[in-house]
């Protein structure tokens, strides 16, 4: 449906300013960075914690969209032929203006919400009941309080079923959801841990999550997530059926009989008096739960229980995530091959475009699902233009009926009838230099041409969860004082990260500055398409000139090079170039003490060519609270000697000493920036678990070889690894050349398989480690082993090391491939 700026001022019942009433509304846009169409686009202001959405209106505005809804009190004085929308609230507005899209439409909704298990168990509905009903879903994981608004807006009168899923951190926040999505059928999956922070305790969590089915026909659910249902029907108003399943005869799907098998699950289970049986291809006991979960919705939706069963069979993992990868000839590749919808495509792009390293970006796209029309394939070519993507690879049928909108958005296509004939037609040499996309529905099997396009490598990774980093960087956004800017140290290839991938994600996220070791680094980023501020902490005269080519800040610390670069920028004829002033404050490393203060005021005032941007220093231990007071002395020092030299030159600057700890533990001494440095990457130095840090990195190998042992034997260089009893050894395809420390050799580190942790046995070699694996029951070659990660901190096997997790994370080699990963 089509509304246009006033159906949607009327239906918000707001104050308006419109130039252009007849203005046709599609898209809402809450974010300035993705914006596809701006003429058929409304933006709301939304105020987040770190950051006033009406700050980015003039932003927005030159880039083409005219139609605003902002808060009252809002200056519309600079903006002509624009329209403008005054509320209350934006966030609120965003939310009213979905419900009221949702009244339209009187198909069955499904709304899901739990703890786990809410995307898996939409995604496998969606595989279930594609075939029957024109679905439309919440994309990815758009289950927030700005996700589900923009996913209901998705509705139209061409789908005949909707599945939402909901999503809350904090108490009072479904009760905002529940209208904007009204589902008919509600669905509660596992009741777990996750988000459970903001409650008092469990029962207050499925209270706030039951309200999004406070007017619902069908809840579906199982027993034991539910408690007592008598209590939780008077809560809910009495009103619904609630169906829930489990082993007792008094649920309404009784289970009967659950068989695993080596790789499949076999589900006996009784509706009334019908007998269901299906089998699934897994065996873990949270896919065996969203699957019961899954045909107790299709039942209800009297889909057919034998087909149900047969689908069943078929159902697909779910990996919600975009995956970025190196790639063949210079490339990289970005898999998101899982589904195809407008909303995901656009955030694939969006992704893609960050890859600024890249000059050249390809998409290779199959035909979009479930019938699409032609107005559905021309959204997707604007896309493509606005995006200025450089080729486009079809796969499929349906894009052989329009290839003109294709060719007249892109300047080079290509077309292949199926993913076989691309195939068998496949070269590495059609691809080099470039950045490319793959996004297709499941049914194409895109994976056979990510296997193509993927650089083999051996089967170490470590894999960079680039959405929990952005996670770790707002928890800290979220610690700043009002103004306080933030700049992210990318220095040693990203701790071991990615240089240039994690500063396009920070670039992206809008972070004030980055920080790197040496100018190498810093013209990596450049190169790679980075255009934030960058400071260089370590310079010498060999690097002035790459500095000043690739606009770099150095940082000067000694009166030798402040004054030798202080000269060569004079005789280059710069007028004004940035410089960072460190001061030692007791550190003792590097930078100018308080009592050179007389004499580096004098320097900076016969250099004017010199704009000092920043002067700070460095914390030696802001993560002890042992040397709080030391602490505080290092920065009433840094406070003296800023005063002196703003004193001196006659304007402000920037300062700056806050660290990772430091920014919440001494939150006084945040000043004008901080320093967010492992903190970025799920580390708490100071364990304190002050905030909620993600895991950012998993180091993942797998096993080459199993090998049973007898007892007395030995294992390893030297005979070093004794074995005591009859055991099972797995070698792992990992040494200390991609970065597993020898330190961890003889039982002192350990790995986890399977779902228990295993020690290492004998000396660690160069590119194999044994571990003792006896009493795993299931184990074969080729399983996963995680290193470190998120069952393994990386400061455990710091500890084990006697060392610090800095140490690890940049210690893993660039032979390890790395694999970045946005969900």
């Amino acid at each position: 449906m089509h509304y246009t700026i006033q159906h949607i001022a009327n239906a918000l019942q707001a104050e308006a300013s419109l130039s252009a009433p007849g203005t046709v509304i599609e898209h809402l846009v809450t974010d300035s960075r993705r914006i596809v169409f701006p003429s058929l686009s409304l933006f709301f202001a939304i105020h987040t914690s770190r950051r006033d959405g009406h700050s980015f209106v003039k932003e927005v505005h030159e880039r083409g969209i005219h139609n605003f809804v902002v808060e009252k009190g809002f200056n519309i004085t600079a903006f002509t032929n624009a329209n403008f929308i005054f509320v209350d609230n934006t966030l609120q507005a965003l939310q009213q203006l979905a419900a009221w899209h949702r009244g339209h439409f009187n198909y069955p909704v499904i709304g899901i919400t739990g703890s786990n298990g809410k995307t898996i168990v939409k995604e496998w509905l969606y595989q279930l009941l594609s075939p029957v009903y024109n679905i439309v879903r919440s994309p990815r994981s758009y289950n927030s309080q700005v996700g589900v608004p923009l996913s209901v807006w998705e509705m139209s009168s061409e789908n005949t079923l909707a599945i939402f899923e909901a999503g809350i951190s904090q108490p009072g926040e479904m009760s905002k959801l529940e209208p904007v999505i009204k589902p008919t059928i509600g669905v509660l999956t596992n009741i777990g841990e996750a988000h459970g922070e903001n409650f008092m305790n469990s029962a207050q969590k499925l209270s706030e999550k039951l309200r999004l089915f406070k007017h619902c026909d069908i809840l579906i659910g199982r027993e034991r997530d539910f408690g007592l249902q008598r209590d939780w029907i008077e809560f809910l108003g009495g009103e619904l059926d609630i169906l829930t399943w489990g082993y007792s005869i008094k649920n309404h799907f009784v289970i009967q009989r659950i068989t695993k098998q080596d790789s499949s699950t076999r589900i006996e289970m009784y509706c009334d008096t019908q007998e269901i049986i299906f089998t699934i291809p897994f065996t873990d006991d949270a896919s065996i739960e969203n699957a019961i979960t899954c045909m107790c919705v299709c039942i209800v939706l009297e889909s057919g229980t034998d087909t149900m069963a047969q689908r069943m069979l078929q159902l697909q993992p779910v990996d919600m995530r975009l995956q970025l990868v190196q790639a063949i000839n210079n490339c990289a590749v970005i898999n998101d091959s899982y589904s195809f919808d407008i909303t995901s495509f656009s955030v694939a792009l969006d992704f893609l475009l960050q890859q600024h390293q890249y000059a050249q970006k390809t998409v290779i796209i199959s035909d979009i699902p479930n019938e699409a029309g032609e107005e559905i394939y021309a959204q997707v070519a604007a896309m493509l233009q606005a995006k200025s993507i450089s080729r486009v690879i079809a796969v499929g049928r349906q894009w052989e009926l329009y290839a003109a909108a294709l060719k007249n958005a892109v300047a080079i296509t290509q077309h292949y009838a199926t993913t076989d004939t691309f195939v068998s037609q496949f070269s590495n040499n059609h691809f080099r230099n470039e950045a490319i996309l793959l996004k297709g529905a499941r049914k194409f099997g895109f994976e056979r041409i990510a296997g193509l396009l993927e650089r083999k490598v051996h089967q170490t990774l470590l894999e960079i969860n680039l959405t929990a980093m952005v996670h770790n960087l707002k928890q800290y956004q979220q610690q700043l004082k009002p103004g306080v800017k933030l700049m992210a140290m990318v220095k040693a290839f990203g701790y071991g990260s990615g240089g240039a991938e994690v500063a396009n994600v920070l670039q992206f996220h809008k972070v004030d500055y980055l920080a790197v070791a040496y100018a190498d680094e810093g013209i990596e980023l450049r190169k790679a398409g980075i255009s934030l501020p960058v400071m260089v902490m370590n310079i010498d005269d060999a690097a002035f000139e790459a500095l000043v080519q690739y606009n770099l800040e150095p940082e000067l610390f000694s009166f030798n090079i402040l004054a030798s670069f202080a000269l060569f920028v004079k005789k280059q004829g710069i007028q004004q170039y940035p410089v960072h002033i460190k001061i030692d404050t007791g550190m003792h490393r590097l930078g100018f003490e308080e009592q050179d203060m007389p004499a580096l005021t004098a320097l900076l005032v016969n250099n004017p060519q010199l704009v000092v941007k920043s002067v700070f220093s460095h914390l030696a231990a802001s993560e002890d609270s042992n040397q709080d007071a030391f602490t505080q002395r290092q920065a009433d020092v840094l406070m003296q000697c800023c005063r002196q030299v703003e004193n001196a030159i006659g304007y402000s600057f920037i300062r700056h000493i806050s660290n990772s700890a430091a920014i919440f533990r001494n939150a006084h001494l945040q000043f004008d920036m901080v320093r967010l440095g492992i903190g970025l990457h799920g580390v708490d130095t100071a364990f304190e678990h002050q905030l909620q840090l993600q895991t950012v990195a998993t180091l993942k190998t797998t096993i080459a070889q199993l090998r049973h042992v007898k007892a007395g034997d030995t294992v390893g260089y030297n005979r070093r690894g004794k074995v005591t009893r009859n055991s099972l050894i797995a070698t792992i395809r990992i040494g200390y050349a991609d970065g597993f420390d020898r330190r961890l050799s003889n039982g002192v580190g350990k790995v986890f398989i399977n779902g228990d942790f295993v020690p290492v046995i004998g000396p660690v070699a160069m590119d194999m480690t044994m571990v003792d694996v006896t009493g795993i029951t299931q184990i074969e070659e080729g399983d996963e082993v995680e290193v470190f990660g998120t069952n393994i901190p990386v400061q455990q096997v710091a500890a084990w090391c006697d060392t610090i997790a800095y140490e690890i994370l940049t210690g893993i080699s660039q032979r390890v491939k790395r694999v970045y990963v946005e969900e």
